[in-house]
């Protein structure tokens, strides 16, 4: 039913860890197939492609959806549908921006700091331009096909470039003056597939497996048994996604059970054992779905 198109290249990795988590899993004779399919009725064909190139695909309708960065939709002016965010990208879990950078030493404070005829090297060029006249400056934005940091002096006055935890911008000397958009990885779809129910049903519940993936991540179930006279000892240590399930047994005690944050499980389960808990559980969660 769905054709669908997913990223190549940094979010390719992450992509089909969370397809895998959502029990939609991507196969492929090999790490290089760009041609790929997954075992679900609701997917007729899967492509893999490179995230520059998706939204313009979607938006002509070579492709139901894509998967793709809020970056490229803008650096194309695509018209396409967004289905919402997907809260991940390359390495961590946190969006990448695109950012203004100048050298370390520069005088320069901000965009509307730089002179007319400013050499400006992108991967973005559109954004860039726009971006640019937005703030009254004429730039000669160049297309940088990667490495854009390493143009500064002598090639480039200042970059436009992403940067997700900003390192590699400082290990360059460089330092960012302005922030032009904050991209997370994106959901898109074609307007035309979009408007039709039965694909759009599909997407939808595409989406319910996607977001319900990511929603489990670093989560677990506890799961604990508790004597009436310590219940609410043990409720005051126990924190809660929403409200605690508690639902009393035979002999009077309760169990209760609670959807906590992993990272804090080592602190969690000891408190809870000296308020009284017994027979603690954790459980893994693979998907939560309100």
């Amino acid at each position: 039913m769905l054709r669908i198109v997913l990223p190549k290249g940094s979010l390719e990795k992450a992509t089909l860890e969370l397809f895998e988590a959502a029990d939609l899993p991507v196969s492929r004779s090999s790490s290089v197939d760009y041609r790929a399919s997954i075992d679900d009725p609701r997917v007729a064909e899967v492509r893999i492609l490179r995230p520059q190139e998706i939204p313009v695909y979607v938006a002509e309708g070579l492709f139901d959806l894509g998967i793709t960065g809020r970056d490229w939709v803008t650096e194309t002016s695509s018209d396409v549908v967004s289905l919402g965010e997907l809260r991940y990208s390359k390495a961590t879990s946190d969006p990448v921006r695109v950012v203004v950078a100048v050298a370390g030493d520069s005088p320069v404070e901000s965009v509307s700091d730089l002179p007319d005829g400013v050499r400006v090297a992108s991967e973005y060029p559109e954004m860039t331009r726009r971006f640019f006249a937005e703030h009254g400056v004429a730039a000669d934005v160049r297309l940088s096909y990667g490495a854009s940091e390493a143009k500064i002096p002598d090639i480039a006055d200042c970059v436009v470039d992403i940067t997700e935890t900003g390192r590699a911008l400082r290990a360059a000397g460089l330092r960012v003056i302005d922030t032009i958009l904050t991209s997370w990885t994106e959901v898109v779809a074609n307007p035309a597939a979009h408007a039709d129910p039965e694909r759009r049903r599909a997407m939808e519940q595409l989406m319910v497996l996607l977001n319900g993936a990511l929603d489990a991540r670093g989560k677990v179930l506890l799961k604990l048994n508790v004597t009436a006279s310590r219940r609410d000892d043990v409720l005051a240590v126990l924190p809660s996604a929403k409200s605690p399930t508690i639902n009393q047994l035979a002999n009077g005690d309760f169990a209760i059970e609670s959807v906590v944050e992993k990272s804090g499980i080592n602190r969690i389960i000891p408190a809870l054992s000296e308020a009284g808990a017994t027979d603690l559980l954790e459980i893994p969660i693979s998907k939560i779905v309100p």
